[in-house]
């Protein structure tokens, strides 16, 4: 072997160890209990924050450097959400409990963020529903569907209900599990709400179709189907970054 490939080799161990020292020799200032102790949660890093959540590592990997890991594999918390669990339990050092901790606590922030601090959210105009979605909708590289099931007063029953991620079709998003949720909540009313990944709201003739059959549903179970919004991006030329079937007319809702 000649000098150069011995170093290379050395360079390779050194970079091994230092990515998978255990956490008894990583300094105590850097230790995120001994941060959070410290600063407190609102001073952490993300990476930070998720390694607290993971609590400890596996051989070869601190919990610190699982945790970076995670976040360079997936690039944000934003698409890490996306993730689902079975997928995040087949990353090295995961494991089917590290995942479903992951996933109880960006579930627990997503409908936190939903919720607000005002008590039940209203949802009486498209744009109240478009605001609950955006963020979660931007993050997204698929389609996805979600129902927003409502009181008599047009107020959140509960955080947005994801009915099916995928191409948007009517073998997906079929009546029996778009209503489930809204007789057993004896919800009055529903918005429907899914995204375009591409950016551009303007629905399908599948979108139309799919809304048309789920108003008429609604209508046997009288549960009220008030709108159906179509989540983009905003962009120039474009006034929204989102289109209410309602507002445009090319589907016929209740009164």
């Amino acid at each position: 072997m000649s000098t150069n490939d011995g170093q290379d080799a050395q360079m390779i161990r050194e970079q091994h160890y230092a990515f998978s020292r255990p956490m008894r020799e990583v300094p105590e200032e850097e230790r995120p209990r001994e941060i959070f102790d410290r600063a407190g949660p609102e001073h952490m890093t993300d990476k930070q924050l998720l390694a607290l959540i993971l609590r400890s590592g596996v051989r070869g990997r601190s919990v610190t450097d699982l945790a970076e890991g995670l976040l360079n594999e997936y690039g944000s918390l934003s698409a890490l959400a996306e993730v689902s669990a079975a997928d995040l339990a087949a990353v090295k050092g995961m494991g089917r409990v590290r995942a479903q901790v992951v996933k109880a606590a960006l579930e627990l922030a997503r409908r936190l963020a939903s919720r607000g601090e005002a008590g039940p959210v209203p949802v009486r105009t498209p744009e109240d529903a478009a605001r609950l979605l955006r963020a979660e909708a931007l993050a997204a590289d698929v389609e996805s569907f979600w129902v927003l099931l409502l009181d008599r007063r047009y107020r959140l029953r509960r955080p947005p209900l994801r009915i099916t991620r995928g191409i948007l079709d009517a073998s997906l998003v079929h009546p029996r599990e778009v209503f489930k949720e809204a007789v057993r909540t004896s919800s009055a009313a529903i918005v429907l709400v899914h995204n375009h990944p591409s950016g551009d709201p303007h629905p399908s003739p599948e979108d139309i179709r799919i809304t048309r059959q789920l108003v008429e549903a609604g209508k046997i179970v009288d549960i009220e189907v008030l709108d159906h919004i179509i989540l983009g991006r905003a962009e120039e030329g474009r006034d929204s970054d989102y289109l209410s079937l309602r507002e445009s007319g090319l589907a016929a809702f209740g009164a």
